[in-house]
């Protein structure tokens, strides 16, 4: 899947790894958001990833010209996570529309774990 944008002078295409690179790291801004899950669907083990591979928590697909992502996160311990959650959609929404200038129809936040912060 590549996000695709017509323009006065032609065509932007935009790789999935770009879109959900953005998406991540602006996820990780957010309060509340220790970072991004990595989940092995096999095992059922939750793996909190590093900055250099937080592109492996999000999935980006294209649905009627629109973007759909679906963020892994892990939360910290005492935060709401309806707060955290609705914040990341606002912010990753907000940040993915305006760098790409490609319309964000669904974000889906899939918490996988919750971490104690000392």
């Amino acid at each position: 899947m590549k996000g695709q944008m017509d323009t006065e002078m032609g065509k932007i295409i935009v790789d999935e790894d770009v879109l959900a690179k953005y998406a991540g790291s602006a996820a990780v801004e957010c309060f509340g958001v220790v970072g991004m899950a990595s989940v092995n669907v096999r095992d059922g083990i939750v793996k909190l990833l590093k900055r250099d591979s937080i592109r492996h928590g999000v999935n980006v697909t294209l649905e009627n010209d629109k973007l759909l992502i679906e963020l892994h996160i892990i939360v910290a311990y005492e935060v709401s996570i309806l707060a955290v959650a609705e914040n990341l959609v606002d912010n990753v929404k907000y940040k993915v529309e305006e760098y790409t200038g490609m319309e964000v129809g669904k974000i889906v936040v899939c918490v996988e774990g919750v971490k104690v912060i000392n």
